[in-house]
């Protein structure tokens, strides 16, 4: 089943968004963030791990590909950037699509393009597109 929902916001209206993806994380287990470079990919997870208590300073994964990060009910979350990413066989030969099964996880993918085969169920993928010099539309897609 595929659901969407589009949300127009600006930075300050963002917890709007944050507030709807923490609601599916009771669905989801593997969100997505596509949009151009500038588009607020990374700004958005890191609101959206700061509201899931996640205390770590969050910052992109760019050259590491992922990072892991705990808040204090021990639930993990991994926060990828897929950009320099070659192809599907260099994610499955680091070992990171098991961190798409692991149990109390979730994982925050940035540039999933290259990692898409992998992501069949119980997937949510956000689309960022700017609406304006301070807005952004944020189209949001859950496959359950």
């Amino acid at each position: 089943m595929k659901t969407e929902k589009r949300i127009i916001a600006g930075l300050d209206d963002l917890q709007i968004v944050v507030d709807y993806l923490k609601s599916l994380l009771k669905v989801c287990r593997v969100f997505t963030f596509t949009g151009s470079l500038g588009a607020g990919k990374t700004t958005l997870v890191r609101a959206l791990l700061r509201e899931c208590g996640v205390q770590d300073n969050v910052t992109s994964p760019t050259f590491t590909y992922v990072n892991r990060y705990k808040n204090s009910s021990d639930q993990t979350f991994y926060h990828f950037d897929c950009y320099r990413l070659g192809n599907l066989d260099d994610f499955v030969l680091a070992g990171f699509d098991e961190y798409l099964h692991e149990p109390e996880s979730w994982s925050l993918i940035e540039w999933p393009e290259v990692v898409m085969p992998l992501l069949k169920e119980k997937v949510c993928y956000v689309k960022i597109e700017h609406s304006g010099p301070e807005k952004r539309e944020f189209i949001v897609s859950i496959i359950e």
